[in-house]
């Protein structure tokens, strides 16, 4: 573990951003960011209670009924994507910087996320924004006497609750869409990383953006039960847990409005005897241990074939032994430390009770020896299939091995889980492709895995409701109307 640098000076913000100005908030109740590196102060922001998410709203929700945005032609919002999109890369590496001090993310990590694909998505939806699709004229009526207009038309105000882990490309993936659509939108960032989301109110700001399209109020549970519960809300798109997104989805469903979640994973990787394991390896260095396994969509679980597990078991040692572990600033790091101490305390006790229970922990397991919330890279094995460490997200650098005898094995333990978010298939070209499909889950890699932003992506089972990514992703935010000549 390399040693760590010391966090960058203290960067505080004491407004909301509502109808496109800065205002005082209404409590003085602060986030207090602690760095996961070294625990020092990161910087403050406000803890919006229900009076500021109320005056974010109804900006919102002005801007929406009497302003020009929802008027425009996508064409025009498409415009407007652009400019934002634009100003957004100019801030883009400042904006890494920041989120590596906020959450202790791999800065070779942070830039890619933060400067790169957020603006890739604001990029992309301002072309499907300028696509034909937003009304179809030529539908035939059934009776063969007219054609009837089929509209699609924004929701309305949305909610967009975006998680730490990710928060800038996690945020464009529900900000792009829903502007393009023509919604207007208040977003909550998780307290975790309340400080660099307001790069889209300064961004905003500098191109003149219509007041109250884009609204900002950060804090932490109580606020987003707050927005999720105000009546002026038309929409909620929801990153985060199952558990989280049980009681949103609740909450729509009191109000009958729309909901999109994109919940938690516990994703198998297969490996099948026909794999090359130098290619599959190269695959899961990351697709088990980026960004610490704090994705969602990460390989947490491992089946091999009872034939080749010996060899995947000591490669899978030799890789998390190979992981350069420690400060986040530095070009080289590959894992940096977990966000919090709650997050730290909750990997370290699933692996302390799997170990109770009876599995091997092959490396890792522990802490490592630093000021902050570091954990070694973990490989466990002979844990039960139905034990916690097996079914429950870790969020943290932990990955099981199981072994397998058989496809329709590997299928089987594959597909027992109450999660169905990702997966991958790693062997021969002519049999991944069967052996995917036979996997309940959103999506699947072959011989590795790439989520394709131009295509639909979301869980099966607890993993989530609907999809995001692709020219889809605009339909969360539409309301179709049939005008029938």
């Amino acid at each position: 573990m390399t040693s760590a640098t010391t966090t960058p000076r203290s960067v505080s913000r004491d407004s909301i951003f509502a109808g496109g100005e800065w205002v005082s908030p209404s409590t003085t109740a602060e986030i207090i960011l602690e760095s996961p590196v070294d625990l020092s102060e990161v910087g403050r922001a406000p803890d919006a209670i229900a009076a500021d998410v109320d005056r974010a709203v109804r900006a919102a929700r002005e801007a929406f009924d009497h302003g020009p945005w929802g008027r425009m032609s996508p064409a025009e919002r498409a415009d407007w994507l652009d400019k934002l999109a634009d100003e957004m890369e100019r801030r883009g590496l400042d904006t890494a910087e920041l989120i590596t001090a906020e959450i202790g993310q791999p800065i070779s990590v942070s830039r890619p996320w933060a400067s790169v694909r957020p603006i890739t998505h604001l990029r992309y939806y301002a072309k499907v924004a300028r696509r034909p699709d937003f009304e179809e004229e030529e539908r035939p009526n059934i009776h063969g006497d007219g054609n009837s207009i089929i509209r699609r038309e924004p929701l309305g105000v949305a909610a967009l609750i975006v998680p730490w882990n990710h928060p800038q490309a996690s945020l464009t993936l529900k900000l792009g869409p829903a502007l393009a659509a023509g919604c207007t939108v208040v977003i909550k960032p998780a307290a975790e990383t309340a400080l660099d989301v307001f790069a889209f109110a300064e961004a905003s700001l500098a191109i003149g953006m219509p007041p109250g399209v884009i609204n900002i109020v950060p804090g932490g549970r109580e606020t987003g039960q707050a927005l999720v519960d105000h009546p002026g809300i038309d929409k909620i798109s929801f990153t985060g847990s199952a558990e989280a997104g049980r009681q949103i989805a609740s909450a729509g469903g009191r109000r009958l409005i729309p909901v999109t979640l994109e919940l938690g994973g516990k994703s198998a990787a297969i490996v099948l005897e026909s794999a090359d394991l130098d290619k599959a390896f190269t695959s899961l260095r990351h697709a088990i241990f980026d960004n610490s396994g704090q994705i969602c969509a990460m390989m947490s679980r491992v089946l091999a074939p009872a034939s080749m597990y010996d060899e995947v078991r000591d490669r899978l040692v030799a890789l998390a032994g190979d992981l350069k572990v420690g400060d986040p600033h530095d070009e080289s790091t590959e894992l940096g430390p977990l966000v919090s101490g709650r997050i730290h305390e909750r990997v370290s006790g699933m692996v302390d009770r799997a170990r109770a229970a009876g599995a091997q922990v092959l490396t890792g397991g522990q802490s490592l020896p630093s000021t902050g919330y570091f954990y070694a890279p973990t490989v466990i094995t002979g844990a039960a299939e139905d034990s916690e460490i097996v079914q429950e997200e870790i969020f943290g650098p932990v990955v099981t091995l199981m072994s397998y005898n058989g496809v329709d094995d590997a299928v089987r333990i594959a597909n027992d889980s109450h999660y169905g978010l990702a997966g991958a298939v790693y062997g021969a070209e002519d049999e991944i492709v069967g052996v995917a499909r036979r996997i309940r889950t959103g999506s699947i890699g072959l011989n590795g895995y790439r989520p394709d932003f131009n295509t639909p992506y979301g869980g099966y089972k607890d993993s989530g409701l609907g999809r995001e990514f692709g020219a889809e992703a605009v339909r969360n935010f539409q309301e179709v109307k049939s005008i029938w000549r």
